[in-house]
């Protein structure tokens, strides 16, 4: 088993503290979050090549002051790809989102993702971006699959800035997709983040394993889990994270209707245990609903050996809301999935950036929105 360095495992200690359980989200001070502006980008907007969409992560490069952005175009239109992109925010607007480039996502062989109809079960479904803030290099998520004769397991990988392939974290076994354990569909590794200053990677799954219990439902919320792990891999700690339930029925009633963890986001980069979480839901008839909550999870079990499906004893993450993304007078609220702090701002507010998937669909938007916070 590899140990941590000494530092890493000083902030480590922190993470995996016992406290009190987990409080009801409560709603944010009004003042702590405005709205700075939003911005959308055509739809179906041909860049070098490819078609814009699907953007489902954002990181803000600090080596550049620009942003890398992650397709989940699963291959089906173009390779698997990253964009990176200018935009200029500051304490009164935001301006228009300038792809400045766009690279493909390599595997070890130095060839391109290829797509799901190929069934050789190395397609990709990526979903998260993080610039890792040691080498430069370029974290991402993918969901995998679980179809009836098919199994792809999610992973985290490292990609060089020109796409090739750079390593691959190892993942702890309950993430792993198998006939009748493992994540749902659809439901996999959407959030990822760097903490405790690089020294930790963060992931959340969208949606609770199978053995966790039932997905979330307008009567109910569910548990997920945020997962610590070593740069190298070696997991630390799984925390339960209560889910929301969904916002609202559906209409017809026989419609969809779910909620979901989409991206995670340490608060500071020193610290191990603070996070911004997106959740998204969306029902049929009604809309998408998305809110940020500020997560703590000192105190919370490590539930990384067992299931939650009966969470007696359990002491999830606390959790509240910073900001219902319908109380900022939007033009719309998307399908949002990417998060990312941009610059301090002259009021000394932070600017925190979102960006939508807009699923390649013409009745959606690939929508940037930019807010002004306080904590």
């Amino acid at each position: 088993m590899s140990r941590a360095p000494r530092a890493t495992a000083a902030l480590c200690a922190a993470v995996v503290a016992v406290g009190v359980f987990a409080a009801p989200a409560a709603a944010h001070p009004r003042h702590q979050v405005r709205l700075i502006g939003e911005r959308t980008v055509p739809n179906a907007l041909v860049f070098q090549g490819t078609t814009v969409g699907g953007l489902s992560g954002i990181d803000r490069d600090p080596r550049t002051g620009g942003y890398v952005l992650i397709s989940d175009d699963r291959s089906d239109r173009q390779p698997a790809r990253f964009y990176t992109a200018r935009i200029e925010v500051t304490a009164n607007g935001v301006g228009p989102v300038e792809f400045t480039g766009t690279k493909l996502l390599l595997r070890p062989d130095g060839k391109t993702y290829p797509p799901l109809s190929t069934g050789d079960g190395t397609t990709v479904d990526p979903e998260d971006i993080r610039v890792d803030p040691w080498t430069g290099d370029y974290t991402w998520s993918q969901e995998g699959d679980r179809r009836p004769n098919l199994l792809i397991d999610p992973s985290v990988r490292s990609a060089r800035r020109d796409g090739a392939f750079a390593r691959e974290l190892p993942l702890p076994a309950n993430l792993k997709i198998t006939a009748d354990r493992g994540p749902r569909q659809n439901l996999v590794l959407e959030g990822l983040t760097y903490a405790a200053a690089g020294s930790l990677v963060v992931s959340t799954v969208e949606g609770p394993l199978l053995q966790d219990g039932p997905d979330a439902t307008p009567e109910r919320g569910a548990l997920t889990r945020i997962v610590v792990q070593t740069r190298s891999g070696h997991q630390l700690a799984q925390y339960a994270y209560p889910e929301e339930p969904v916002f609202a029925k559906p209409v017809p009633a026989t419609g969809f209707a779910s909620t979901g963890v989409t991206s995670i986001l340490a608060v500071d980069p020193l610290d191990p245990t603070r996070f911004l979480v997106v959740e998204r839901s969306f029902v049929t008839g009604v809309g998408n609903k998305v809110r940020v909550f500020e997560v703590d999870t000192e105190g919370a079990t490590n539930v990384a050996n067992r299931d939650l499906a009966d969470p007696t004893g359990v002491r999830p993450v606390r959790k509240r809301l910073l900001v219902d993304l319908a109380d900022l007078g939007l033009s719309t609220v998307d399908n949002i999935e990417g998060i990312t702090w941009g610059p301090r701002l002259r009021t000394g507010e932070r600017s925190l950036l979102l960006v939508s998937d807009d699923n390649f669909s013409a009745t959606q938007v690939t929508q940037v929105v930019a807010l002004a916070v306080r904590l």
